[in-house]
Formats: C-alpha cells, sequence, structure tokens
C-alpha cells in the first residue's frame, strides 16, 4: 500500500533541497563559468518545479467521486507524473546537453573552484537527505514485503515515490559528473572537460526521462495486477462456499491504491436470489480484507 503521507514528506523535502541548491549552483557558476555547475542548477531547478508539479498531482488525485468524474481523479498523478518526465528531458537534459556542446565550442577557463567544490559538497548533502526521504517513501509503499529497492522501483505504482527516488537519485549522480568534471578540468587545464560533463549530465537526465515515460505509460493505459495478487484473488472466491466456477479476474490499477475488480463468478443453482446477494458482499468482503486496494468490486453473478 502507498502512504501518501510519506511520499508529500519526500516531496516537501525534496522541493526545499533542490531550490536551496539550485540558488547556490547559480551563484557558483555564475563566480567560476562552470558549464556542469550552470547544467547541476538547472538540474536542481527543474526538480524543484516537478516535485511542486507531483504535489498538484496528488492533491487532484485525491478529490472524491462526483458526477463527472465517477471512478475518482486517482489517475490524475499519473497524467503529473507524465509532464514532469518530459519536463526532465526537455529543460533538464535537452538544456544541460546545449551548455555542454556551446561549452566545448567556445571553452572558458574554469577559476576559483574552491567555489564549486563548497555548493558541489552542500549539494551532495542536501541531496542524501532528499535521496532517503523517497527512499523511505518507496519503502512504505512495499510494507511488508521482502524485496529490493530496484523490485519496487519496477512494480510500485505511485509515482510521487519512484520518480522521486529517480530524480534523485540522477542529481546525486549528476553531483559526481560535475565534481568529476570540475576537478579534473583544472588539474588537467582543460576547459573542455566541464563541458563534456555537462554533456553527460543531460545524457542522463534524457535515460531517467525516458524510465519515467516507459513506467507512467502503462499506468496511463491501465495496467491490472500482478500474477501473485491475480491468483491471491481466485484462491479466495473459490474458498467461498456456494462458490462453483469463476473466470479469471480483470483489474486495472487507477491510482497506487485505487484498483478496479470485475469478477465474473458462477454459483450453485440451488440459491435464492438472497442468498446470491448475500454471498456476493461475503466475497467482496473476503477481498477487500487482504486486499484493501480494491476499492471498487464488480461481481457479476451466475447460477449453474
Amino acid at each position: 500500500m502507498a502512504n501518501p503521507n510519506a511520499s508529500k514528506i519526500s516531496l516537501y523535502g525534496g522541493i526545499a533541497a533542490n531550490v536551496a541548491i539550485a540558488v547556490s549552483k547559480f551563484v557558483a557558476a555564475y563566480f567560476t563559468r562552470s558549464s556542469a555547475m550552470l547544467s547541476e542548477g538547472i538540474h536542481s531547478l527543474v526538480d524543484s518545479g516537478n516535485g511542486v508539479l507531483l504535489l498538484y498531482g496528488v492533491h487532484q488525485s485525491q478529490k472524491p467521486a462526483d458526477a463527472r468524474h465517477p471512478f475518482g481523479r486517482s489517475k490524475e498523478l499519473y497524467f503529473w507524473a507524465l509532464i514532469v518526465a518530459m519536463l526532465i528531458f526537455a529543460i533538464g537534459g535537452g538544456m544541460s546537453f546545449y551548455e555542454g556542446i556551446k561549452h566545448l565550442e567556445h571553452p572558458e577557463p574554469l577559476t576559483d573552484p574552491g567555489w564549486n567544490y563548497l555548493v558541489l559538497g552542500v549539494s551532495v548533502l542536501f541531496e542524501t537527505v532528499a535521496a532517503v526521504l523517497s527512499l523511505r517513501a518507496l519503502a512504505a509503499g512495499s510494507e511488508g514485503s521482502d524485496i529490493g529497492i530496484f523490485e519496487q522501483l519496477r512494480t510500485s505504482k505511485d509515482p510521487a515515490a519512484f520518480a522521486s527516488v529517480l530524480e534523485n537519485g540522477a542529481a546525486l549522480l549528476g553531483l559526481l559528473i560535475a565534481l568529476a568534471g570540475v576537478f579534473f578540468g583544472h588539474l588537467l587545464h582543460n576547459p573542455m572537460l566541464d563541458g563534456a560533463a555537462s554533456i553527460a549530465i543531460g545524457l542522463l537526465l534524457m535515460v531517467v526521462a525516458v524510465v519515467l515515460v516507459a513506467r507512467t505509460k502503462s499506468l496511463l493505459v491501465g495496467v491490472g495486477v500482478d500474477a501473485a495478487t491475480l491468483a491471491s484473488l481466485e484462491r479466495i472466491a473459490r474458498a467461498q462456499p456456494h462458490v462453483e466456477q469463476i473466470r479469471s479476474p480483470l483489474t486495472m490499477y487507477l491510482g497506487a491504491d485505487d484498483v478496479v475488480l470485475a469478477l465474473d463468478v458462477a454459483f450453485a443453482g440451488h440459491l435464492s436470489a438472497d442468498e446470491v446477494a448475500a454471498t456476493v458482499r461475503h466475497l467482496q468482503d473476503a477481498i477487500r480484507a487482504e486486499h484493501p486496494e480494491m476499492t471498487r468490486i464488480f461481481i457479476e453473478a451466475h447460477t449453474l
């Protein structure tokens, strides 16, 4: 189950960290003429805006169902996660790549590396805190299961959690790339290495954006639960008294904790209409007891 509070805390922490880091990076880039530092500033600024968009998506997705949105608005978070992925690719990755190319064409000597090292050190500290918060939010969604981080990223249906982890991970890796570009640029007196670092940061952000697009695309299109959950649903249904046959359950995620379930069930022929209705209620209660994310359960009842 996803934890919306943990996701919000992660997003708030990430926004605060990225705003502070972006300002410091832009100041350092101004004084040192570092292309990699400018790219990192753009990266942090984009991450700040992305955090705001994801928070807006979380808020919108929690609105109750109404006449125009009878199934609620849970999928709105998936839409804003897709917008975030596009911004990371176009603004974060594209501008960083452009800055790197421009710096290679017209390299400028790096000055006063102390600014860069100070800002990068502080940035690593802030980004580490933000990354820890995002990992905790991701783990909260897999509470009770013993799976690794990569499996959590692959299976999580909460963009506020997995997008934050990918963004913060890319931010930390980007900081290391920027640090390497600045260090070796000064060490070898080759400002082109700084531009190369900026290009590498841009490519990194583009890769992260493509991964996010792939993850959110399946959620927007409509993905069902995994095989283990389907098997569990069938087990619960077959264990109910008077259930004779079932067809494979049909499921679709509307949100991280919002799954619609359609189940075709054949009951024993001797049941009355009231007994069928009571059995359907018991079946729904049994499913929700083990799978509370099944917020909407539609059972098509037949008698043999």
